[in-house]
């Protein structure tokens, strides 16, 4: 029997230097780079926020980079679609309940090895993206750090509003997991200051 390797995808086509220029991406306070992209004027009972009235919908786009390789654990109350441009990134999702679902994604253009071009969050799971350690060591060279990252459009709905987001703190984090071992290595990815 002859096996057929998975194909590998590595296209990374716009340099992360053109992307920040031109789309006007800023630092991300979660990490990472954004610009709001789009804000419906219509506006909708938020079922997630007591029914205050949020925006249909906003999108962003997102970016992670070498320089900003990683954002931290938080939680939208509105659902999130997530659609991949260019790159990789592995998502970390925590659902809460007893005891938490832990959920590892990979958006990226590799279908045939189970990455996903789309990814849906829903209300209330909490949420970070990092950059793959293999990708960030073959971005060992000025130019091929300039090919290595993850872009994306977020879109929440309804749409974004701060009042409707938190960061995961180390004393939720700890009641998460109430008496049970969390799993290694997602301490680094809480907010500290």
């Amino acid at each position: 029997m002859t096996v057929t390797p998975l194909p590998t995808y590595s296209s990374y086509a716009i340099p992360n230097s053109a992307l920040t220029k031109q789309l006007k991406l800023q630092r991300h306070p979660e990490g990472g780079y954004f610009v709001e992209t789009d804000r419906q004027d219509e506006q909708i009972p938020s079922p997630f926020a007591d029914q205050a009235l949020r925006p249909l919908a906003t999108s962003i786009y997102y970016l992670l980079t070498p320089e900003e390789p990683n954002g931290v654990f938080h939680m939208n109350k509105s659902a999130t679609m997530h659609v991949l441009h260019q790159g990789r990134a592995e998502y970390t999702l925590i659902t809460p309940g007893s005891p938490p679902r832990i959920e590892r994604k990979v958006m990226g253009p590799n279908i045939h090895a189970g990455e996903t071009m789309q990814l849906l969050v829903g209300s209330g799971v909490w949420k970070m993206s990092r950059l793959l350690t293999d990708d960030l060591k073959r971005a060992s060279t000025p130019e091929a750090e300039e090919h290595c990252g993850c872009l994306i459009t977020e879109v929440v709905f309804p749409g974004f509003h701060w009042e409707d987001h938190c960061y995961l703190s180390r004393e939720e984090f700890d009641k998460l997991w109430g008496e049970l071992d969390p799993p290694q290595g997602l301490l680094e990815y809480i907010r500290t200051s």
